[in-house]
């Protein structure tokens, strides 16, 4: 008697930035590898299918997207993660060695009303 089947594999490549096509808000989205392996005996083999797709993290939408923009979306993500794309700003006074609230010990300076 052979045993043989299937088994699913999911990994998060990234986690971009992007406008929801269903919803229309800018939200997080992740982007996911789908990989069905096939199995003998319940130790899987070989990959026989592989699919790329990304989920809006507010709605749910999940859209199919081709390797190669997925590829592409990979790259972007990583770009933003190493501060060389559009997120560069975002704790930009720490990556400096700078305290964004003032000296240590001290609270931040306050402009009087006046």
């Amino acid at each position: 008697m052979i045993i043989f089947g299937t088994k699913g594999y999911l990994y998060q490549l990234a986690i971009l930035t992007l406008v929801c096509g269903r919803c229309g808000t800018p939200a997080a989205h992740t982007l996911r590898k789908r990989v069905t392996k096939f199995t003998l005996f319940f130790v899987p083999l070989f990959p026989f299918s592989t699919k790329y797709a990304t989920q809006c993290t507010f709605c749910g939408a999940e859209v199919q997207v081709p390797r190669a923009q997925a590829e592409q979306l990979e790259a972007q993500a990583h770009m933003q993660g190493q501060g060389q794309g559009p997120g560069q700003g975002y704790g930009q006074a720490q990556a400096q060695g700078q305290n964004p609230y003032g000296q240590p010990g001290q609270p931040p300076q306050q402009q009087p009303y006046q």
